[in-house]
């Protein structure tokens, strides 16, 4: 690639990031009220609707969906649609968030479109680099003339910039406490954002949920006559075997007998993630989404979602995840005692300054044997010395080592053989620690 396209690339994000970027900003410092879809529609009617060109699936949820979205994208490329699928954050490249067929948009696409959205954004006020974003990523669909769109939620749901989109489909995954000053500090009111991207008729599928949070989206759903597919209810499932390169499961409804899939992602939640998925591509083809079982059964194979409980190297286990609330470090721990049976864990942790990093260790307790405090490269990254004054009190040895690879590498030189070593805390502490992994060569 040319310097001066790097360069122009460069720009284009530097233009993107000088807009409001809710993001960066300590949830302390917003609330409900910094949000509005208003802005959003305006830009999306200057652009010509162009959201309206393809069906769309929209989902929402605290974790799951990005896996959920991989999921359907893959089922329905391998049905042979040409699939846009919008996730957010990325991992490490920009250009991750929007894609085509599993292929980035280039940086090539990314700046000439950047161009021509300028004028569009120009004439609009109260835009955010969200906003811009999203309006880029649904306009690059249609003018790639996709057959379908899926869209993960950013935050919340009901006034989320995804949420202008007319889809046919909506999913809401597992929900957890999460960015409580803006969302509110009980689950049924997460669970009231989150189902504010139900809209009328349009069929619903919702993860299992505790009680009090499935009133809430029945309640929505029912307001809005949208049919509503429960997992746990109306679908059901069982893990089979797994290993680590992988799982099987068998999915069953009341209308059909048990099928067996295959999925490389890892742990108990993904394996819900995928009936989720499963559920959602069923009722696509009462939609005119057509997927047969073959292209569900070899989607899913082929579905990869790095940073999620993703295994490095298998002996002596190093793994990266993308938990950043106690309830995923819940999921963790269940899935280190289904892979990683009795074995302690050395961990390298960093976490954007709003976490609840006691709560998150508290989860991991059990078979934490010592914790290293380091820092990504996000803004909004904790500092070190704060993350392990929060991480006091677990009963385990703290060091503050700020470079993630540093730590990475410190731990592999003191834990026992057996033991596993994890890079978690955030999805921009795993992406930092995947980067060290892979250019430092760590595994060979």
């Amino acid at each position: 690639m040319s310097q001066d396209i790097q360069t122009q690339y460069q720009a284009a994000l530097d233009y993107i990031y000088e807009y409001v970027d809710f993001s960066l900003t300590h949830q302390d410092d917003l609330s409900i009220e910094d949000f509005t879809l208003q802005s959003m529609r305006n830009l999306m009617k200057s652009l010509g609707q162009p959201d309206h060109t393809y069906p769309s699936i929209h989902v929402a949820g605290t974790k799951g969906k990005g896996s959920v979205c991989a999921f359907c994208a893959h089922a329905l490329r391998a049905q042979g649609y040409k699939v846009g699928l919008y996730t957010s954050p990325h991992l490490k490249d920009f250009e991750e968030r929007i894609q085509i067929n599993g292929v980035s948009i280039s940086q090539e696409e990314f700046v000439d479109l950047v161009e021509k959205i300028k004028p569009h954004v120009a004439a609009i006020p109260d835009l955010t680099t969200f906003h811009i974003t999203t309006a880029m990523a649904l306009w690059y669909f249609a003018l790639n003339n996709v057959d379908v769109a899926v869209v993960e939620v950013g935050l919340g749901g009901r006034l989320d910039s995804t949420n202008v989109i007319s889809p046919v489909l909506t999913v809401i995954t597992s929900l957890y406490l999460e960015h409580t000053k803006i969302l509110g500090d009980t689950i049924e009111e997460i669970a009231a954002e989150k189902a504010g991207i139900i809209k009328p008729g349009v069929p619903v599928v919702v993860a299992s949920q505790v009680d009090s949070a499935i009133e809430v989206i029945e309640a929505i759903a029912e307001n809005k006559e949208a049919p509503l597919t429960l997992i746990g209810r109306d679908y059901h499932y069982q893990q089979c075997e797994h290993s680590l390169d992988g799982q099987e499961l068998s999915i069953w409804n009341g209308g059909k007998p048990p099928a067996n899939y295959q999925i490389e992602l890892l742990g108990p939640h993904q394996a819900e993630n995928a009936v989720v998925a499963y559920a959602t591509l069923q009722l696509a083809n009462d939609v005119g989404i057509v997927v047969d079982d073959e292209s569900i059964q070899e989607g899913f194979a082929k579905t990869e979602w790095p940073g999620r409980f993703e295994i490095l190297r298998k002996e002596p286990p190093v793994v990266v995840d993308s938990g950043h609330t106690p309830g995923a470090m819940m999921k963790i721990q269940q899935t280190m005692d289904e892979y990683f049976p009795g074995r302690s864990l050395w961990l390298i942790l960093g976490a954007s300054d709003d976490k609840d990093v006691h709560g998150m260790l508290k989860e991991l307790t059990p078979r934490l044997k010592k914790v290293y405090c380091a820092k990504s490269t996000h803004p909004r990254a904790m500092d070190p010395a704060a993350l392990a004054s929060m991480a006091n009190g677990v009963g385990v040895p703290i060091e503050i080592i700020p470079d993630v690879g540093d730590a990475l590498e410190m731990a592999m030189a003191e834990a026992p053989e057996g033991d596993v070593i994890m890079v978690t805390g955030s999805i921009f502490v795993a992406a930092t620690g995947r980067i060290a992994w892979f250019e430092r060569k760590l595994g060979e």
